[in-house]
């Protein structure tokens, strides 16, 4: 979560003033990245705020508000409108910009899923294609903007997802263009922060500060080295001819197609984090494609409530029970889910469903009582 927080923070310095040239279109550093994690876990809001918070420091970086309507966007983007000098070494072209940055600690105070509008909306400006922006409103005839650019990051919870996110969202346009950052549990046991931070922090602060203020002024198009070139070439082959079993299913068709993309993004992001010049590497690629993969082994977790029903959420709860503990006598795994199924025959056809899939093993235990035995499916 740190490392993408500061992927967010870079991209935010950079917005509009860079891209990835890709013939027909172009790739530009902008990011959706939502941050998830059960409640009290980890700090998902503190975490992107040290980020943030370095990035507020930049002079000409723009932060959006705090819930997204189009009207608020209209305004925003206004207050963002920058023209900037472009240098091609032959000559100078000045160029146009609408570039936001946006950060919620609350996912659900900035996007809301069941907004169809909204939605489109935000599919349609994570690609920061070349133009204005037009949006007809009923009252308001017709808005515009100049080259738009939103960098979003913003903090959720699975439970969140799972009430608020309809179906059609997942594998649809919008998810597919979001990096989703998931943990389920502490990296580190720390009760008081200030005893493990620097004493040197507010320094080491001011130094990424300038560095951000450095990263800003890079303006022109990045170009890949030719074994970064090579690397993409075989990187691609071998994407469509291998689907990682993780993602096996319809919901991350619209991911997959895109992942190019978001690993020649985070590419970028590393080669200005380390580099003036416009160049990334097969180093820069490598990591991209590192850093995202990693990602995906958590991916399926993120949406597992969706569109599922309460006995199976459930039912999943009871196998985690069992399987954290590794044996567990069958009257305390009931007591453990009685809330859920008051009526013992439905917690019966659970047990036995569990028993059936190859997770839980049942045998005797003292007098006549039964033990649950945790198992891996085949």
């Amino acid at each position: 979560m740190h490392f993408w927080s500061g992927v967010s923070a870079i991209a935010g310095a950079l917005r509009r003033k860079v891209w990835l040239p890709m013939g027909y279109f172009s790739w530009f550093p902008n990011f959706y990245i939502v941050l998830v994690a059960p409640p009290g876990i980890v700090s998902k809001s503190t975490t992107a705020a040290i980020a943030m918070n370095l990035l507020r420091k930049v002079p000409g970086v723009v932060f959006g508000p705090d819930v997204v309507t189009w009207p608020a966007l209209v305004t925003a983007f206004a207050g963002a409108n920058e023209a900037f000098e472009y240098h091609d070494g032959v000559e100078t072209t000045w160029m146009a910009q609408c570039a936001l940055t946006l950060e919620s600690s609350e996912f659900g105070n900035l996007v809301n899923p069941a907004d169809r509008d909204m939605i489109d909306l935000l599919v349609n400006l994570w690609d920061s294609k070349q133009g204005a922006f037009t949006k007809v409103t009923k009252g308001n005839g017709t808005d515009q903007v100049e080259n738009p650019f939103i960098n979003l990051i913003a903090c959720t919870t699975p439970a969140w997802i799972a009430g608020n996110f309809p179906e059609y969202v997942i594998g649809g346009g919008f998810t597919s263009r979001c990096l989703f950052v998931y943990a389920d549990e502490k990296a580190k046991l720390i009760a008081y922060p200030m005893d493990h931070m620097p004493r040197d922090i507010a320094q080491q602060g001011q130094k990424l500060v300038e560095d951000l203020i450095e990263i800003a002024k890079i303006t022109g198009p990045y170009h890949l080295d030719p074994e970064a070139k090579q690397y993409g070439k075989e990187w691609y082959d071998h994407h469509y001819k291998n689907r990682p079993p993780e993602l096996d299913d319809d919901r991350f068709g619209g991911y997959l197609a895109r992942k190019q993309t978001h690993i020649h993004k985070t590419a970028l992001v590393l080669s200005a984090a380390q580099r003036d010049e416009r160049v990334i590497t097969r180093d820069d690629l490598a990591l991209a494609n590192t850093m995202v993969t990693d990602l995906e082994l958590d991916m399926a977790k993120v949406f597992a409530r969706i569109g599922r029903t309460e006995t199976s959420v459930q039912a999943e709860r009871f196998i985690r029970f069992v399987h954290k503990r590794g044996q567990v006598s069958y009257a305390a795994a009931y007591a453990y889910v009685h809330s859920a199924f008051p009526d013992s025959r439905n917690f019966e056809a659970i047990v036995k469903g569990a028993q059936s899939a190859g997770f839980i093993s049942i045998v005797p235990g003292p007098g006549n009582s039964s033990i649950l035995v945790a198992r891996q499916p085949k």
